[in-house]
């Protein structure tokens, strides 16, 4: 049953216009006289709006794809301690092929009632997915930041790490070692994370190679073997080097140079993205492009967090810079 304003406003001692405000969750509101109206709507038998009554969980929803891609465990950790420091429960809700989707995940942490939800590299990430599930949340006013993907039609909290940035380093260490034959290998094309990168894939070659340098890129699964698959295809147009989409994808790069007797770095030089653990202590070690998981899983946290308090809510993306993390797996063109 809705709320009576005016039964609630004199209850409380304000107007029915704050009233009005805090039922729907608008800022503007001192938190004394939020907490006060909320109180006068629990005493006088009222329902208090769903989006409120997430608002007084102690619990966040954490919702990541597999945990086969080595990525996504540190962003996970670092996510729930520090939810748990800031005095959430983190609830990890894990998506798995043939599992509970994204959607039923959603239902699921809204029908517990957290406060809010993160999504890491989730569906927001697929240029191809229905985002209905997205707009249901940002229409109920249930916090929610999203990382790793990016669409401009979902009203509410974006972290994302740059792409173009990182194709910009690893294309000018390559040419700098002497690579003009330089390819990118990545997932699959409906992925704006596969877009991004090629688009700053290409933007890097005809920039620091020359304008009409060829654009040599290969998509395929964002696993070892597409890595495998797309590296195959790389080297037979000829490329001394090749920028992976993640490491995955690198350490399949690196299997197929071997299957044809090349060798890393002498023969083919192969840069990976997201320095994930043990990458430093694979063979050859892997260079890569270092994601910056710890600050965007705070920025994460601290925008959900902020916004939960009460504070304005972040309709933006926020973009970081990775970082070039120079190993083994890099090294001079080969001379012919």
């Amino acid at each position: 049953m809705g709320a009576n304003l005016s039964e609630v406003a004199a209850h409380a001692g304000v107007s029915t216009a704050t009233v009005s405000r805090v039922l729907n969750n608008r800022a503007g509101v001192s938190e004394t006289t939020r907490a006060a109206v909320l109180a006068s709507v629990d005493v006088l038998g009222y329902q208090r709006p769903a989006q409120l009554v997430a608002r007084r969980s102690g619990q966040i929803g954490l919702v990541v794809p597999e945990l086969d891609d080595p990525v996504v465990p540190l962003f996970a950790q670092f996510i729930e301690s520090s939810l748990a420091q800031a005095g959430y429960m983190p609830l990890l809700c894990t998506r798995t092929v043939g599992g509970v989707s994204e959607p039923e995940y959603v239902d699921l942490l809204r029908e517990h009632g957290v406060a809010g939800i993160i999504f890491v590299a989730g569906l927001h990430g697929d240029s191809t997915a229905d985002l209905t599930h997205y707009h249901r949340l940002t229409d109920s006013g249930l916090p929610t930041v999203l990382i790793n993907g990016y669409a401009a039609e979902i009203d509410t909290a974006f972290i994302s790490t740059d792409d173009a940035a990182a194709m910009d380093q690893a294309v000018k260490h390559l040419v700098a070692l002497g690579h003009a034959t330089i390819g990118l290998a990545v997932g699959p094309d409906r992925l704006v994370a596969s877009q991004r990168k090629a688009t700053g894939f290409a933007d890097a070659i005809r920039r620091q190679v020359g304008e009409n340098a060829p654009v040599r890129v290969a998509t395929g699964l964002h696993s070892v073997e597409g890595g495998t698959a797309a590296a195959v295809r790389l080297l037979d147009d000829g490329c001394t080097a090749i920028v992976c989409g993640s490491d995955l994808i690198a350490l399949g790069a690196i299997r197929a140079a071997r299957r044809r007797g090349l060798s890393v770095p002498r023969d083919v030089s192969i840069i990976g993205y997201d320095d994930s653990r043990l990458m430093a202590f694979t063979d050859p070690a892997l260079t890569t492009i270092r994601q910056p998981v710890i600050a965007m899983g705070a920025a994460a946290v601290d925008t959900l967090v902020n916004e939960i308090a009460g504070q304005s809510k972040l309709r933006d993306e926020l973009l970081f810079t990775p970082e070039l993390v120079l190993r083994e797996s890099t090294g001079s063109a080969p001379r012919h």
